[in-house]
């Protein structure tokens, strides 16, 4: 599979993670991110190429080349690919990771009571396939 650029890995039935997903591809202007979702056959074997469990449906991961990034580096190195003022969140980086990375597992714990759930992996909109790995 060709990894050449970024590839975003989300939980594709849980409503924030979608939420997540949407925003990306509203804000990353200059298409530098691929997206898939975790529970798709591409993204189930991108994790079994990088060494992610491939039941790790509680992390956004990110892949870069050969590496992985989860929980809340993950979404650090994402939004500094981001165009301004979202990159500048990417200054988080300084809080110490054990703090960044309880909360990302605070609201990970939460998010399918707070924000639900779909039943299946909604369909990306006609104008945003081609930015998925799992067309």
């Amino acid at each position: 599979m060709d990894r050449t650029q970024p590839i975003i890995l989300f939980d594709g039935v849980c409503v924030f993670c979608q939420f997540w997903g949407r925003f990306v591809l509203r804000h990353d202007r200059a298409h530098r991110f691929q997206l898939g979702t975790l529970q798709s056959d591409k993204g189930q074997a991108l994790c079994r190429e990088v060494g992610v469990p491939v039941d790790a449906m509680e992390s956004v991961v990110l892949i870069e080349g050969d590496r992985a990034y989860l929980r809340s580096e993950a979404i650090l190195r994402i939004v500094a690919g981001l165009p301004r003022p979202w990159r500048w969140l990417a200054l988080l980086r300084w809080v110490p990771r054990p703090l960044r990375d309880g909360l990302y597992d605070w609201i990970g714990r939460h998010r399918y009571r707070w924000f639900g759930r779909y039943e299946t992996c909604p369909v990306p909109a006609p104008e945003d396939r081609a930015r998925f790995i799992d067309r």
